[in-house]
Parts: C-alpha cells; sequence; structure tokens
C-alpha cells in the first residue's frame, strides 16, 4: 500500500508527552517495540512497558510503508510486534502477559497473585476485546441518525456492566492497584472523547443525572480519573488533534484498518 491509500495520510510521529517517550527510547535496545503512535493496541503494550520500567527500543511504523525489519518478524506487518532475543511475538493481551512473565523482578506486577483475581482479570480482559472494543467501533463507523442511539446504549450497556465488575472502592478496577485490566482497556477509555466530536456525544449522563445508573456512572468516573491520571498513560498519548483525522475516517466508516473492516463485515476483533 502505497502513499495513495485512504489511511496513508496520518501524522509521522507522536506528539506531545508520547513524543518525549519515543525521545527516551529510540537507541539501540535487544527488546523493540514495533509501533504506531496512534494505535490502541500499541499503547496497551507501551503503558505495560512503561509501568514495568523495562528497557526497549521504540520503531515508529507506518502501516502502509512497513519496514522489511519488521515484516521479516511478522509477515502480517501488524503492530504491536515485540522483537526479543531476536524473535518475534505479537498481540497485544498476549504481549503484556509476556511482559510480566518475562521480567518478573520488574515492578508493579500487573496481574496479582491470586489465582481466582488472576482468572477473573482474564474473563474481564476478554470481555473487553470482545465485547467494548466491537460495540465502540460499531457505534463509531455507524452512519446517520437511524439506530444511532441504539448502537450508543449497546456500547454504554458494556461500560456499565463493566464497572459494576470493578472494586467498590477503586479506584482502579481492582483497587487501589493499577493492574492489566486497567492496561486493556485504557486506551479506549481515553479516546471516548471522539464520540462528542463526531457522533454528538457519549451519551453518558452528567453527575447526579444517573437515576438509577447513578452510583455505576459515580464509579466509572471516579476509575476513569484515575486511568487518565496514570503516568504511564499521559506519557504514551500524543496531541489530541492528531488523533482527529484518523478517528474521522471511522466516524465516516471509510477506515481500511483490519479492525475497521472487521467491524464492518460484523465481526469481532480481528
Amino acid at each position: 500500500m502505497g502513499k495513495d491509500h485512504p489511511d496513508a495520510d496520518l501524522h509521522p510521529e507522536a506528539t506531545g508527552l508520547a513524543a518525549q517517550t519515543v525521545k527516551a527510547h529510540s537507541a539501540e535496545s535487544p527488546l523493540k517495540l514495533y509501533s504506531g503512535w496512534f494505535c490502541p493496541f500499541v499503547q496497551r503494550v507501551w503503558i505495560a512497558l512503561e509501568e514495568k520500567k523495562i528497557q526497549y527500543q521504540y520503531i515508529e511504523v507506518n502501516p502502509y510503508h512497513k519496514p522489511k525489519s519488521l515484516l521479516d518478524l511478522n509477515p502480517r506487518g501488524l503492530v504491536p510486534t515485540l522483537q526479543y532475543d531476536n524473535k518475534p511475538l505479537y498481540e497485544s493481551t498476549v504481549l503484556c502477559e509476556f511482559l510480566e512473565e518475562a521480567y518478573p523482578h520488574h515492578t508493579p506486577h500487573l496481574l496479582p497473585d491470586d489465582p481466582y483475581t488472576r482468572a477473573r482479570t482474564r474473563i474481564w480482559t476478554d470481555f473487553v476485546t470482545s465485547r467494548i472494543i466491537p460495540s465502540f467501533h460499531r457505534f463509531l463507523q455507524h452512519q446517520g441518525q437511524d439506530g444511532l442511539a441504539e448502537k450508543q446504549k449497546e456500547f454504554l450497556g458494556y461500560l456499565k456492566e463493566f464497572i459494576k465488575e470493578a472494586d467498590k472502592d477503586g479506584p482502579f478496577f481492582l483497587g487501589k492497584e493499577f493492574s492489566l485490566i486497567d492496561i486493556i482497556i485504557a486506551p479506549w477509555a481515553t479516546r471516548l472523547w471522539i464520540f462528542d466530536h463526531f457522533k454528538g456525544g457519549l451519551g453518558i449522563p452528567e453527575k447526579g443525572q444517573g437515576g438509577e445508573d447513578e452510583e455505576t456512572w459515580e464509579r466509572y468516573r471516579k476509575w476513569l480519573a484515575a486511568v487518565e491520571d496514570r503516568k504511564s498513560v499521559k506519557e504514551t498519548m500524543s496531541d489530541k488533534e492528531h488523533y482527529l483525522p484518523i478517528y474521522k475516517r471511522y466516524a465516516d466508516d471509510k477506515a481500511q484498518s483490519e479492525l475497521a473492516k472487521a467491524t464492518r463485515a460484523g465481526r469481532g476483533v480481528p
């Protein structure tokens, strides 16, 4: 795919706080993260690396001009791809768990010690990928007003289901500690402002106006504020203005990413 590809006209590099993070990880390192600054799946792994303070080399990839070094590792050319010991690994959730296992002395630990809580984390991690993200994209890519409210309701329903399972006091999903489950959903939670921009609003009620769901939405607001304020989340985000052209293509249902095409075809996360 060349420059004439409809999605190719995107800002070439990270900006804002994320640009400083990229700069700090530009030196040669055996552990390499092939990355796209704008990609929420990449941000999951990026947050995990930053949280655990693992040394890595950040390599920016233009998804429409993939370097041979990436294609040699991962023939699909998808980001994030991790090069570890000269061997390839991919799939963002797998990569986050891998970092936990491969670097056991790097803290904080992203998965709890307790087997039950660990299993529960995996259940709700799967819920994010199989329910929340597809419904996020069905809402975002929906065209016209007819049926839009239904897509919005579906998305908010999944969000409520998720937050009802969170620790009562928080602020994070499992309680006081930021963990894998927060990382898995953070890149989408911190991009929810795009619905105000493109779809006339996300639909989460204002404080004090949530009716029977007020307690749930209050817990959601507390969780989101804590996630958005997390150093690793802030320092892997670029300036908002550069996300807009990317998400406009989704909002107009013209994006050609694998996820956009899967959503259009009624499939889940590819």
